[in-house]
């Protein structure tokens, strides 16, 4: 591992998914006590930290990314108090712990928002935001023609007349970033989070914040936003949001010199191509960016191959590194993406998640882990429409891309929901019913098989923080059959991974030093990841 200067650049850190990871308080919705409560386990899982998702004062329109108070605590998930022990209790553990930032867009219910609202057309109060007059006769239509990332046209009317801009729901009002109030204002923000102990920031559309200042026609206004190839230019990827991540940057660097121990900024960068994305990487910008690319690739050696040697090649090659991630709240979950859509995934599925794993886990770079893969949860995929909660449905009334499936509170213990998730009463339910089968997939049980997903991702990072090979670095591919993907890593740790169904002689002849599943001597059985320690 590198100096605690530069602790990000090979760091495996733990999403946790606040409301649905444990409940202290017995009302169904994890909490910060509840994260608090379950660091030993991420400790023991060997983790190097956590990313929260949003706690802030919410209306919970979006799960928290609809923020109305950037710098408190929502009481849903306690207090400013009880974020301190948290963030005492990770110090004595040695975990990180990263905030989830969200500077795209508030809560329709921000201060700011509401002053907006009542202050009325050409106000100060109304630049803050993108307010504009509608078109056609007495302004009926929308200023533009661009459509909500979560479905609908992104521009809402007011009851003067006006049209207020949001890229994601009417609840979620989009910043003006050319306004100089709004920059001072994260800072602020920033300032006060990292005065209280926190290591860094998950960033929320990091690739958004300006939108162009004509706010033109698009030509493509139906475009899904929320896929990377067809993100619409003109709301996303503008050049000056550049300029915010070195205003940020210098920000984090300060704080470094202070004690040596550097403050990361991670982003959400969701665009087409991953020279792109090594632009928001460079050495006076963000820390790091996810790599979506391995998530999104179909499960294929010559797919994954090629968006890993193109993100070595860009991003690596920037002064960065890597930011590799299989899963995360708004995906499906690894086991059901990579087997069949039944309730339960499929064996294959399992199989193949198992082999992901170790294949990331092996790779240079940073690693992010979602809650609940360390469990190979599959996707609640038959929840009933009366309880989805996602934007996405109430706005499209499709269940084709909602996210609840993949947030299902995550099982403890016992034989029946709640599944040890919460504290209250016999009976008590969680916001979102758990399926009997969670009960094969407890943390309990998953501890006591060491067969386990749990077991695989232990034995995983604990090689990978005592093995000099893994963590930052380069690779090497390896001749290997078609089918087969392999690469050495260092001086004599080599990584393979069968993306078939039939065996396959191993490239490695001895006993693996750690498998996805069984796997003997000198052969790669399908679906199957290995890593094994050599001479090469």
């Amino acid at each position: 591992m590198l100096s605690k200067y530069r602790w990000w650049r090979d760091a495996v850190i733990y999403q946790v998914y606040v409301r649905s990871f444990l409940d202290s308080t017995g009302d169904g919705i994890g909490d910060l006590a509840g994260v608090r409560a379950g660091l030993p386990y991420l400790r023991k899982l060997g983790v190097d930290g956590v990313w929260l998702s949003p706690f802030y004062p919410s209306p919970q329109h979006d799960h928290g990314y609809d923020v109305a108070d950037y710098r408190d605590v929502d009481p849903l998930f306690g207090d400013l108090a009880e974020f301190d022990l948290l963030i005492a209790a990770a110090r004595r553990l040695g975990v990180k712990v990263l905030l989830d930032i969200v500077p795209n867009h508030c809560s329709s219910e921000h201060p700011w928002f509401r002053e907006a609202l009542a202050a009325g057309p050409g106000s100060p109060a109304r630049a803050r935001f993108h307010f504009a007059d509608g078109r056609g006769p007495d302004g009926a239509e929308p200023p533009n023609n661009w459509h909500a990332m979560f479905g609908g046209p992104a521009w809402t009317r007011v009851g003067d007349g006006q049209w207020y801009l949001h890229m994601f729901t009417p609840e979620q009002p989009d910043w003006n970033w050319r306004h100089p109030e709004i920059p001072a204002e994260f800072d602020r923000t920033l300032r006060f989070w990292l005065d209280r102990g926190v290591d860094g920031f998950r960033i929320d559309v990091a690739a958004g914040l300006y939108k162009h200042p004509d706010l033109p026609d698009s030509d493509d206004p139906e475009a899904d936003a929320r896929t990377r190839d067809s993100v619409n230019p003109l709301a996303w990827n503008q050049p000056e949001v550049h300029d915010v991540w070195r205003r940020w940057r210098a920000l984090c660097e300060e704080y470094a010199a202070q004690d040596g121990d550097e403050r990361l900024l991670v982003g959400e960068v969701s665009v087409p191509t991953a020279r792109e994305h090594a632009l928001y990487v460079r050495p006076d910008e963000l820390h790091q960016a996810f790599f979506f690319d391995l998530l999104s690739a179909p499960w294929d050696a010559d797919a994954f191959r090629k968006v890993i040697s193109e993100a070595m090649a860009d991003i690596a090659g920037t002064g960065s590194t890597v930011t590799w991630v299989l899963n995360n709240h708004d995906q499906v979950r690894t086991v059901t993406r990579y087997g069949e859509p039944t309730p339960q995934g499929s064996g294959l599925g399992a199989a193949r998640a198992r082999a992901a794993a170790l294949l990331m886990l092996a790779l240079p770079g940073a690693a992010y882990i979602y809650q609940g893969e360390e469990l190979g949860l599959p996707e609640v995929v038959d929840l009933p429409d009366d309880v989805l909660t996602d934007p996405i449905f109430r706005r499209t009334g499709s269940r084709a891309r909602i996210r609840d499936g993949c947030r299902v509170p995550l099982p403890w213990s016992g034989q029946a929901s709640p599944f040890g998730f919460t504290s209250g009463a016999e009976g008590a339910r969680p916001w979102l019913p758990q399926p009997e089968y969670f009960a094969e997939y407890a943390t309990d049980r998953a501890l006591a098989d060491t067969r386990s997903f749990w077991h695989l991702y232990r034995d995983g990072l604990q090689l990978r923080a005592s093995l000099p090979q893994l963590g930052e670095g380069t690779l090497r591919w390896l001749d290997t059959p078609p089918g087969v993907l392999g690469f050495a890593r260092g001086d004599g740790l080599v990584c393979a991974v069968n993306f078939g169904t039939a065996p396959t002689p191993a490239p490695v002849p001895g006993t693996p030093l750690l498998a996805s599943g069984p796997c003997p001597a000198g052969v790669l059985p399908g679906s199957t990841a290995a890593w094994w320690l050599t001479g090469l």
